[in-house]
């Protein structure tokens, strides 16, 4: 027989009560938990910058949400537990042994979709307003004497078993996230194109060395330092260059930096037939491997334009100029007295050719498929090695589902590529395993 029911108790009241309150509670808390979390301190930063309401506590919180994430998770689970155990209480009291059946039913149903799931779900699609409504009332809460012992009691139990000793961010924004970051802000219109490219040039900046932006050797434009002031001067206008390495035997054997400037003024002093040697200035030297970012802030510091690249055995390997390293962030700069063709052509049926000097890495993307690495830079490198030797124009070579074909030789240089994807009967096949 099932016991009768008993009736309504004044108690009864104060327990339904604390039932609600423990709800309201719990779901304040999963709401404020989610917002959290989701929460960056770039992201937190920003609305402190901007002045919010709540701004300030946040910033505190997620610098360190170990502090907060631990209480929070405690709490959530203290009041689901005393509020199902209440439920449980009152249904068998007021209904018996079917009511704790039902008393399950309500607690899984309420407990779940209306202080789990609704509030978790509206601090995703509303991280914002969530994380700035629920940010002062957490950094209250954390500051609770008891709360506080308790936090500390997990964290140091947390970090024995996870090994972790001392304090740690909690949150390390890499490269690839800023990256990605700059992606999503174009993908929903937030900035420009050419934003996003700037933001992946500065973030790239970092990474590259001179070897990878230099003009390489055979690409130089010199002077003999036994050429006249004359002479110097008409090879610096026909070229366009403001600035002339100066050699003595070769290029391994630079001398100085005649300056087109300086030889103007020689010129109309009546000079113009004294040696380019005696108006040079001294040339700087860097190795192949410094980044560019250290290049960059040494040309500002010494107040030069150009600089020599060697390699380990103190050969020229090129030239970098300062022109050269602010492409790098800005793309090309293009003034009226050069010729440029373009650096990238594209073709009918997705081929493309390209200047053999440009990195492998712009054009894997130009192609959205990587090619392959090695000691090479440039995908005229590339196409060099594949071929193991210089190519003969025309001739080609296939890698990775490609065909590079050598569109244009300079002597011992590939001045041009040509990358044609493979026709679907030209890949490699492969064969089902058994």
């Amino acid at each position: 027989m099932i016991p009768a029911a008993t009736g309504w108790r004044p108690v009864d009241g104060a327990l339904v009560a604390v039932v609600v309150l423990l709800l309201v509670a719990s779901g304040v808390l999963a709401l404020a938990e989610t917002s959290l979390v989701r929460t960056s301190r770039v992201k937190a930063r920003a609305l402190l910058d901007q002045r919010r309401r709540g701004a300030r506590p946040l910033v505190r919180l997620v610098e360190r949400p170990e502090a907060f994430l631990n209480p929070i998770l405690l709490l959530v689970l203290v009041c689901q537990l005393v509020s199902a155990t209440l439920v449980g209480v009152l249904a068998e009291e007021w209904f018996g042994p079917i009511g704790v059946v039902g008393g399950t039913i309500f607690e899984v149903v309420v407990i779940f979709v209306l202080f789990e799931a609704v509030p978790k779900n509206w601090a995703v699609h509303n991280p914002e307003r969530a994380a700035l409504f629920s940010a002062p009332l957490v950094a209250t809460v954390v500051r609770f004497p008891p709360v506080r012992a308790a936090s500390r009691v997990l964290i140091g139990l947390a970090n024995l078993l996870i090994g972790r000793k001392g304090s740690e961010p909690g949150q390390q924004v890499t490269e690839s996230e800023l990256l990605a970051m700059a992606d999503v802000a174009h993908a929903e219109e937030v900035i420009e194109t050419e934003e996003r490219a700037f933001i992946h040039s500065i973030i790239d900046f970092g990474d590259t060395v001179v070897r990878e932006v230099m003009v390489p050797r055979t690409d130089m434009v010199t002077v003999s330092d036994s050429a006249t002031v004359s002479e110097g001067l008409r090879d610096a206008l026909a070229a366009g260059y403001s600035r002339l390495p100066v050699y003595r035997e070769n290029l391994d054997d630079i001398v100085g930096v005649a300056y087109a400037k300086d030889l103007m003024v020689a010129e109309q002093a009546g000079q113009g037939s004294e040696l380019v040697a005696a108006h040079v200035r001294p040339a700087h030297f860097v190795p192949e491997q410094k980044r560019v970012a250290s290049m960059l802030k040494e040309m500002q510091d010494k107040k030069f334009h150009l600089a020599l690249v060697v390699d380990e055995y103190g050969s020229t390997v090129g030239l970098v100029t300062l022109e050269d390293l602010i492409e790098e962030l800005v793309g090309e700069i293009v003034d009226e007295y050069d010729v440029e063709e373009p650096p990238v052509e594209r073709l009918e049926g997705g081929g493309v050719v390209v200047a053999g000097r440009m990195a492998l890495d712009d054009v894997a993307e130009l192609l959205g498929a990587p090619l392959p690495e090695g000691g090479w830079d440039s995908v005229g490198g590339l196409l060099l090695d594949l071929a193991g030797r210089v190519p003969s124009q025309g001739e080609s070579v296939t890698v990775d589902g490609f065909r590079l074909v050598a569109e244009r030789v300079q002597g011992r240089r590939i001045a041009r590529v040509r990358i044609e994807p493979l026709p679907r009967a030209e890949l490699p096949r492969t064969e089902p395993v058994d």
